[in-house]
Parts: structure tokens; C-alpha cells; sequence
């Protein structure tokens, strides 16, 4: 099974835009622009979550955008902005990630409460020196 869309304008729905959603069991593609044009790909064993917003303009028009939360290095959170049949492709793009994440025997944790601790250390501030987590406390350091 695949879903192809088309980003839609808000108001309308219609499809006069530049920007193509492919979605197969096994990837996302995002193709956009006219003069410019740029193809993008996530691997659904890479999708996590799927959140599904619908705002007055777009459940007017029978339109949705579902984001997809995941590992991908181009785009962690992605969106398939204005689109028809939003719902079922959030749940179709839910049950195929599952589906490749089993097929492809990927484990996926997850670090509930961890504020960092037991990782890599992370720049939280962005200058460029790894932050220590707020509760480091000990001796031997200033902090």
C-alpha cells in the first residue's frame, strides 16, 4: 500500500503548490520547489511517533499535517503539511514503522528522566563546550 499527496493551500485545499508526499511501507519522500527542486527521503524503521494536527482551517477543508517524530539526520521532526486523508496516513505511517523496525530487527530505547546522564556529553547552551547536567555536584571540580 502507498499514499501519494500533494501539499494544499489552507484555505481551499487546493493543490497548487510545489511540494509532493510519497509514502510507501518502506520510506517518506518529500519532493518541493519549482525552480529548485529537492528530494528527501526517511526510512520508516526510523519514524518513532506520529502526531496529527488539525486546525479549524484545515478540518474545514478536510485537510491535516502529520509530523513524524524520528532519527532522521536531514529532518528529526517531519511534516506532511495540508494534506488530504491525514488521518489514515498518520496511522498507516504509525503501523509501517513498527512493521520495518520489527522486519529490520531495530531496537529502539528510550531515555524517560535521564537529563543526560549515562550519554554523550551535550551542549545544551550551543558554544560549542559540552554542558554538565544540572544535579553534578562533587569535589574534586568547581561546580
Amino acid at each position: 500500500m502507498q499514499f501519494q499527496e500533494r501539499k494544499r493551500w489552507l484555505f481551499f485545499g487546493l493543490p497548487f503548490t510545489f511540494t509532493t508526499y510519497r509514502v510507501t511501507e518502506e520510506y517518506i519522500t518529500v519532493k518541493s520547489g519549482l525552480l529548485r527542486q529537492k528530494e528527501d527521503d526517511c526510512y520508516m524503521y526510523k519514524i518513532v511517533d506520529t502526531r496529527l494536527v488539525r486546525s479549524l482551517p484545515e478540518r474545514f477543508f478536510g485537510l491535516g499535517t502529520v509530523e513524524c517524530f524520528g532519527g532522521d539526520t536531514t529532518d528529526p521532526v517531519l511534516h506532511l503539511k495540508h494534506i488530504r486523508h491525514s488521518k489514515e496516513i498518520k496511522n498507516f505511517i504509525l503501523a509501517a514503522s513498527e512493521e520495518q523496525r520489527t522486519k529490520k530487527k531495530t531496537l529502539q530505547t528510550q531515555n524517560i528522566g535521564d537529563r543526560g546522564r549515562g550519554l554523550a556529553p551535550m551542549d545544551v547552551d550551543g558554544d560549542g563546550i559540552p554542558d554538565l547536567p544540572p544535579e553534578h555536584h562533587c569535589d574534586h571540580c568547581d561546580h
